[in-house]
């Protein structure tokens, strides 16, 4: 009977000791990716907010000769064809850089993924009701129907669009990526800051952390984007 007790105890030791060794490996593997998960967001935030300007910072660049060769607004939701509060913020940065001389060429970036659901011809319509405002020719406006992501939007403004400089419009908490992966990719690019919105902020701040997390192993990878095509120079003229 001892003989019997003692091996159920030796197993039942075995046991906790497995389960203990899984549990410790376990942790180590989550305090890794945590790990990861902070240097990849630290390292890409680092990397580029000395690329971040001004409107008017932009506008003195190009009257030094310093002209990127677009303006890059990247998409966010629509409800039908009326672009959401914080893409218009987004295109309204982009109009005023515009405006301003910052570059001459307006490339619209988002998800058209179905037919139904059109992010660029929404904010080409919302550029041209504001034609007369801030001076816009229809042919100054390039639309990426395929910017399905920050990733998919960068990579195709330089292997589609074939840019070497840009300025990109979005909110400072998503900016950093869009620079970050656009820099890597060859693109000597600044970023403007396109107002906040207080409401949703925090949900979109946590998901941003995975999300740069993710494009920084895109980059290293070098992954391939949904769809490329054929190049699409960027030269004033009718958009395509």
């Amino acid at each position: 009977m001892k003989n019997r007790n003692n091996k159920t105890k030796n197993k039942k030791g075995k046991l906790r000791r497995g389960i203990g060794v899984v549990m410790k490996a376990a942790g180590a593997m989550i305090a890794l990716a945590v790990l990861f998960i902070l240097f990849t967001n630290i390292y890409m935030i680092q990397s580029v907010k000395d690329r971040i300007i001004t409107v008017d910072e932009a506008a003195a660049m190009a009257a030094a000769g310093d002209k990127p060769q677009c303006i890059v607004v990247l998409g966010a939701a629509v409800h039908g064809s009326r672009p959401s509060p914080i893409l218009a913020d987004r295109l309204d940065t982009g109009l005023e850089l515009y405006r301003a001389g910052a570059s001459g060429i307006l490339l619209f970036s988002g998800d058209n993924g179905q037919v139904e659901y059109n992010e660029v011809e929404a904010m080409r319509r919302y550029a041209l009701s504001s034609a007369d405002e801030y001076g816009i020719a229809e042919g100054d406006i390039y639309l990426d129907h395929a910017g399905f992501s920050t990733y998919e939007s960068m990579y195709r403004l330089k292997k589609v669009f074939g840019a070497d400089s840009a300025l990109v419009v979005t909110q400072k908490y998503h900016l950093y990526r869009a620079l970050y992966t656009a820099k890597k990719l060859g693109v000597d690019v600044y970023g403007v800051v396109a107002p906040p919105r207080e409401k949703d902020q925090l949900m979109r701040d946590i998901r941003e952390v995975i999300a740069r997390t993710k494009d920084f192993c895109y980059v290293m990878a070098d992954v391939q984007p949904k769809y490329l095509g054929e190049p699409i120079a960027l030269t004033p003229g009718p958009a395509d």
